[in-house]
């Protein structure tokens, strides 16, 4: 190799320097206040205060350090649930909320304060019809996978390998407000480009581009507008998709993804009407997904080979909804499952099908999108920083004040923020 080809490329900065404020993870500090559908969680609630004394609720309510049934907590913003000790606490089952776990999984979260461990309140202030959020599931080494996934709905951040990730949201405030990113690099790109750079665009341009390292996820950031241009429509497809349509931006907002005619799965054999599927399957020859008896087709190889996190989505996706109960979680809330397969679970499934297989489509186009950014003119780490851009100011890194919620306190106190 020549010298040339030996120099290391421009140090591209990092996300955790674009969109300086992020989140950890929510700890749950409990699985039994997630599941894939909303029916069981009214169970497991309704068996939590239905439990004859103290003893059994606790029990069943598994406390932790930062946890127990006497805990005095605060309503998570947005949330209209009850701020009594759970000790005593009756009543209906808190509404469930969909949620964003893992990078494609859409499960159900029940939003009381009094039950999770870390809910990460500052995420919920912020969460609303305009806010998008930047999630980096965390990578297992060798393993493909997007750098940066995007959501809508409110990610509980975590990795389906179990690697710690980052949540980054888009607006530091609620109603599109504020966006969480380092002062004056719109109006930098903007100059440098000679275009307008909305906080959309760039979010669209950190999703196409974002990749992994040992540093963590950078961000190259090209110096040449056409290419630029390119990016953000490329970006623009994929938060659509990530999104499931539910991206308020781009030119596919409120539509939802399907594929060509032909080309659509549809379910050949019918999953059963009883009990559960007990294995998944991909047969390459015939482009089918097998789930038991179950079969659904065309499935294309891509979809099925989709990796994020560290997994294989539809294995993962599927997992979740059949893994048996661990014996050790006999009698426990988290044992209460749906035994049968709902309907919508079908729907769920082609759905996140059509996506991984229009994400796989897309593979070329990242490809030279990132061969086309190293091999052109960059805007590097190092020229943020001389251009005062870089490091972002402390305030940049901690959330805003937000006093958009009435938040009620501890049994039922006005929370003071």
């Amino acid at each position: 190799m020549t010298a040339k080809q030996d120099a290391p490329r421009p140090a591209a900065p990092r996300l955790s320097d674009l969109m300086p404020w992020s989140v950890a993870p929510l700890r749950l500090g409990r699985s039994w206040v997630r599941a894939p559908d909303p029916a069981t969680l009214r169970a497991r609630w309704n068996a939590l205060v239905a439990a004859e004394d103290a003893a059994t609720r606790e029990r069943l309510f598994r406390p932790s350090r930062s946890r127990t049934l006497h805990s005095a907590v605060g309503q998570l913003p947005g949330q209209a649930t009850p701020t009594e000790r759970l000790a005593r606490a009756g009543g209906p089952c808190p509404e469930p909320v969909r949620i964003l776990h893992g990078p494609f999984d859409q499960q159900w979260l029940l939003p009381d304060h009094r039950l999770i461990d870390a809910a990460r309140p500052e995420l919920w202030r912020v969460a609303d019809e305009r806010q998008l959020f930047a999630v980096e599931p965390g990578q297992v080494p060798q393993v493909p996978g997007p750098a940066v996934v995007c959501s809508a709905l409110l990610p509980d951040g975590r990795s389906p390998a179990g690697r710690p990730g980052r949540i980054h949201p888009l607006y530091r405030r609620p109603g599109g407000a504020e966006p969480n990113l380092a002062p004056g690099l719109l109006d930098l790109l903007a100059r440098r480009l000679d275009r307008p750079v909305r906080p959309t665009g760039l979010l669209a341009w950190i999703t196409a581009s974002a990749r992994h390292s040992p540093d963590g996820t950078l961000v190259p950031l090209t110096g040449d507008p056409a290419l630029w241009d390119t990016g953000v429509a490329l970006g623009e497809r994929l938060l659509w998709l990530h999104t499931r349509g539910g991206s308020a931006y781009g030119p596919h907002s409120g539509q939802r993804p399907r594929m060509p005619g032909g080309r659509r799965p549809y379910v050949r054999s019918a999953l059963p009407a009883h009990g559960l599927p007990r294995s998944i399957g991909y047969d390459a020859g015939e482009e089918a997904l097998l789930l038991g008896d179950g079969r659904i087709s065309p499935v294309p190889p891509g979809a099925w080979e989709f990796h994020a996190g560290g997994v294989r989505v539809l294995e993962a996706w599927f997992a979740q909804r059949t893994t048996p109960a661990d014996p050790a979680e006999e009698g426990a809330l988290a044992a209460l499952r749906t035994t049968a397969w709902p309907q919508e679970w079908t729907s769920e499934l082609l759905e996140l099908i059509t996506v991984l297989a229009l994400l796989a489509e897309l593979g070329p186009e990242h490809a030279e999108l990132s061969a086309r950014t190293a091999n052109g003119p960059v805007i590097t780490a190092d020229a943020l920083r001389e251009s005062g851009i870089l490091p972002a100011p402390g305030p940049a890194r901690r959330p805003a004040s937000v006093l958009d919620h009435h938040e009620e306190g501890p049994e039922g106190q006005f929370a003071l923020l």
